[in-house]
């Protein structure tokens, strides 16, 4: 969800009201992606990089993560929306890990929708934790050291255990990259860029992005042949 300082400050505005409106079109675009059929959507909201903004910046995202959660908990207990975190919290304030919690604990029993928040994440920590955590169940003899472990096995030392594998990609603002962003979980994603800036992103570009992914053809490896013949 990227370009929200760059609208504000194509405005005249504080880089914190452009992250303001993309909270807007956040909630937007969830309830746009569930009403298309998607069930799961995954934001990436906070990435461990981005400690390193501007203090100021870094005290007005924590203020609005929990004015978000406190005006729209309702809102996911109402529709049924599960709420999921991707990411080490253990850095973010008290107030912050425990409305978050809150939050989670209150959606848990929910599965037709799923709205994972990565806070706090990098996909190179979370590989670098995945592994930690598998070595100390071989080395405690819960797992068996003699044999490399499949994808599906070692996948359950991932933040996003439980979680499918992305589909669709989006990254808006006209930046061309994935920036340490579910590393392992888009090997086979289509990715869609957009010069759209985040709090601009609507209806009409979802659609767009939906489109696109709709023209690819997934082949996982196979052949368009294999494919075609699969499908009849």
């Amino acid at each position: 969800m990227d370009g929200n300082g760059r609208w504000a400050e194509s405005r005249g505005k504080a880089r914190s009201e452009g992250h303001l409106a993309g909270t807007e079109a956040v909630i937007r675009t969830v309830e746009n992606a569930f009403r298309a059929g998607i069930q799961c959507v995954t934001l990436y909201a906070f990435s461990s990089e981005n400690w390193n903004r501007p203090a100021e910046e870094i005290q007005a995202l924590m203020g609005l993560m929990l004015r978000f959660l406190a005006e729209q908990k309702n809102l996911f207990i109402k529709n049924k929306i599960r709420l999921r975190t991707i990411g080490d919290l253990s850095p973010f304030p008290e107030a912050i890990r425990e409305a978050v919690e809150a939050v989670k604990a209150e959606t848990s029993a929910f599965s037709e929708h799923t709205v994972a928040v990565a806070l706090n994440y990098g996909a190179r920590d979370e590989v670098l934790r995945a592994a930690q955590l598998y070595a100390t169940d071989v080395r405690s003899g819960k797992l068996s050291g003699d044999t490399a472990p499949a994808w599906e096995q070692f996948s359950k030392y991932l933040w996003t255990d439980g979680m499918p594998d992305p589909d669709l990609i989006v990254r808006t603002s006209g930046e061309i990259r994935l920036s340490n962003f579910l590393l392992l979980q888009a090997a086979y994603a289509e990715l869609y860029f957009t010069d759209v800036l985040w709090p601009d992103f609507d209806k009409a570009e979802l659609d767009k992005a939906l489109a696109f992914y709709a023209s690819r053809e997934r082949r996982f490896g196979k052949t368009s042949a294999q494919i075609q013949k699969d499908e009849h």
